[in-house]
């Protein structure tokens, strides 16, 4: 464990949460949720939070318990068998760096606008290169960096709620808009099946808090600073959003939100406020980069975790505080994933489709994991539950995150995401059995060899393999 003084605050691991979370999805993504779902979609973000209150609450039980490295990976591991703990580790890892990678061409798009003359791939390149530089800081500067790029989106979203704000109440030098937009709209003009559409694109909006399980390991005492962290992000994150899509409401009709164009840019330049496409693509690009910062952290930290379990290549080992070996292997998969992109286009799309389903697919196995580790182990830590209403709560939001997945054909686009993510799961279940077997096969010969060893070189051989 970390001591005071190196180890991650809550207030670190807080920014890293939100600088994971708050990013593109938010910021552009959401305008097809809100045209879909309507005013309802306040209702679908209040829903989204209190499923990550629960996801969050659940990751916190078991990483006080044991905040070592692998968060939810080594939870599935020791509850389910390490296979699934391979599957998980793998599948979250594959779908956060296709992700990223896909991250690193929208961010480029967005800088190209002030610099015409570079070209895309190269920006994609340097994008992800920095990134990668930049996480081999090591946690404590990384969260300085991180923390003042989420300050920027934070700025950014107080502004804009405090700027329609002023709209509304007839502040700002016009008309008071009142109820605005909102008098002529009905609650769900989508119906049902618009609501339920418009709730898998808010899950993506709030994706990425697991990445304060992942940085546990390097927290100063998890037992109290991982829940702070947790209830301090649940609260922001949900306060941020519900409060800023509240106040964008009145200003434009949800029919006028295109999914091309932020929400908040359409909302402020209904009003005359022409200069906001300006800003809001400054803060697309803090966004995007916080993001990628952050989301390298943890896929450095799952390598590391993978490797040390002897579940990746035995050359990603290290005893390093930082992981560099992970990190870089990690950025250097980006760029490939950006060269397929340029390279096979349609295969590069079908691929990125699998980051959703990778991310609900890890968080429905948190909640499967917690089912096993409270059958187990009780209320962690001392008898101290942190998760109400067990074990109903906890059945019900796994239920609710399967039938999100398999409701992924109804949103537009998202077939191949469940199809891309089957493909993942069964892809490593494969390689796993390969890998197990091929183990079992030389078992008998190293038993023989491990016969003949004194005690002591014995004992060296399992350091140097790694668990068993």
């Amino acid at each position: 464990m970390k001591s005071k003084e190196k180890g991650l605050s809550s207030f670190h691991l807080t920014m890293l949460a939100l600088g994971t979370v708050i990013g593109g999805s938010f910021f552009l993504g959401s305008s097809v949720a809100i045209h879909a779902a309507g005013p309802s979609i306040l209702l679908a973000f209040v829903l989204g939070g209190v499923l990550v209150y629960f996801i969050l609450t659940a990751l916190s039980e078991m990483t006080v318990a044991d905040p070592g490295a692998g968060s939810f990976r080594a939870f599935a591991a020791g509850a389910f068998g390490k296979g699934a703990g391979f599957v998980v580790g793998w599948v979250y890892w594959t779908g956060m760096v296709l992700a990223m990678s896909s991250e690193a061409t929208a961010a480029s798009i967005f800088i190209r606008n002030w610099l015409p003359s570079l070209p895309l791939p190269l920006l994609g390149i340097l994008i992800i290169v920095g990134v990668t530089l930049a996480n081999l800081l090591g946690a404590k500067r990384l969260s300085r960096l991180e923390s003042g790029l989420a300050a920027v989106k934070l700025f950014a979203v107080v502004s804009f709620i405090v700027l329609a704000a002023l709209l509304i109440l007839g502040l700002a030098g016009a008309p008071p808009v009142g109820t605005g937009a909102l008098a002529d709209q009905p609650f769900m003009p989508g119906g049902f099946g618009g609501f339920m559409g418009s709730m898998l694109i808010v899950m993506f909006s709030y994706a990425g808090f697991e990445i304060i399980g992942l940085a546990a390991c390097e927290a100063c005492d998890p037992r109290h600073t991982v829940p702070r962290a947790i209830r301090n992000t649940v609260i922001w994150l949900v306060a941020l959003y519900v409060v800023s899509i509240g106040v964008l409401l009145p200003l434009v009709p949800t029919t006028a939100v295109s999914g091309d164009t932020s929400p908040f840019v359409s909302g402020l330049n209904a009003h005359g406020i022409g200069w906001a496409g300006a800003a809001i693509n400054v803060v697309l690009i803090s966004a995007i980069l916080s993001t990628m910062l952050a989301a390298m952290f943890g896929l450095g930290r799952m390598m590391r975790s993978l490797a040390d379990e002897r579940m990746a290549p035995k050359w990603l080992r290290e005893q390093a505080e930082v992981p560099r070996r992970g990190i870089l292997f990690s950025g250097l998969s980006m760029l490939a994933g950006l060269g397929v992109g340029l390279l096979f286009p349609a295969v590069y799309l079908f691929l990125i489709s699998s980051g959703g389903f990778a991310l609900l697919f890890t968080y429905a196995v948190i909640m499967a994991t917690h089912v096993r580790f409270r059958k187990k182990h009780g209320c962690p830590p001392d008898g101290q539950c942190q998760l109400r209403g067990y074990p109903y709560t906890t059945v019900v939001i796994l239920i609710a995150l399967v039938l999100a997945i398999a409701g992924m054909p109804l949103v537009p686009g998202q077939l191949s995401g469940l199809l891309a993510g089957g493909v993942l799961v069964a892809f490593f279940a494969l390689c796993y059995l390969v890998i197990k077997s091929q183990r079992q096969k030389n078992a008998p010969g190293l038993r023989q060899y491990r016969s003949g060893l004194s005690a002591e070189a014995s004992k060296e051989l399992d350091d140097f393999d790694g668990p068993k």
